[in-house]
């Protein structure tokens, strides 16, 4: 199924909002916002998930180059313990929208629930990173973030595997929570361990 520019052509401005980083133990959750014009099309422009990683890091470029408009934003671990996952990640969306230089007229949310930003109107679409081109620009440019930061964090705090999984629930990452204990990137407010320390989440 190709993508879509737009939600409605008759909007000047739609902006497509995603973030990344919800399911993990440690870092920010980051969320992107990103205006493209109502022409843009792209061959393989689709969800970050679906991306090698040499893909995305390709598409950062085109993103920025051919957006109207673009914006990259996070809620810190302690932002996260302060006022719950679910809010943060609303709260990062509403951050990046803050600082979009083209004023959005309409919203394309990814997921299925929202919290209104600025009286503008906005969809939720679910999957919808794999639906319109404006979604999936914003996952791409908020995983190409979140991931570096996170691979950057690993040179410092080696112990966890932040390098391969990023801040997610893997074992090497809860391994190195029972052995070495917790850092300042950890959020307090998610059970770091399993109740049974042999049962480990994974990551997809």
């Amino acid at each position: 199924m190709s993508l879509k520019a737009y939600f409605d052509k008759k909007n000047n401005f739609e902006a497509g909002c995603d973030e990344v980083g919800r399911g993990c133990l440690a870092g920010p959750v980051v969320a992107s916002a990103v205006i493209l014009p109502k022409s843009f099309k792209h061959p393989y422009l689709t969800d970050s998930k679906k991306l090698s990683g040499k893909k995305r890091a390709e598409l950062v470029d085109v993103i920025k180059e051919q957006s109207i408009a673009w914006a990259i934003a996070e809620c810190s671990p302690e932002e996260i313990d302060e006022v719950n996952i679910l809010k943060a990640s609303f709260w990062a969306m509403h951050k990046a929208l803050d600082q979009l230089t083209r004023k959005p007229d309409f919203l394309l949310i990814d997921g299925n629930r929202f919290t209104p930003y600025a009286g503008l109107s906005h969809e939720c679409i679910i999957k919808g990173d794999s639906k319109y081109f404006s979604i999936a620009a914003a996952s791409i440019l908020a995983k190409e973030y979140r991931d570096n930061f996170m691979r950057d964090l690993a040179t410092i705090h080696p112990h966890y595997g932040w390098e391969r999984n990023v801040g997610y629930p893997t074992r090497q990452h809860r391994e190195g929570i029972q052995k070495f204990g917790i850092t300042e990137y950890h959020r307090k407010s998610f059970q770091l361990l399993p109740k049974q320390l042999n049962i480990f989440e994974k990551t997809n």
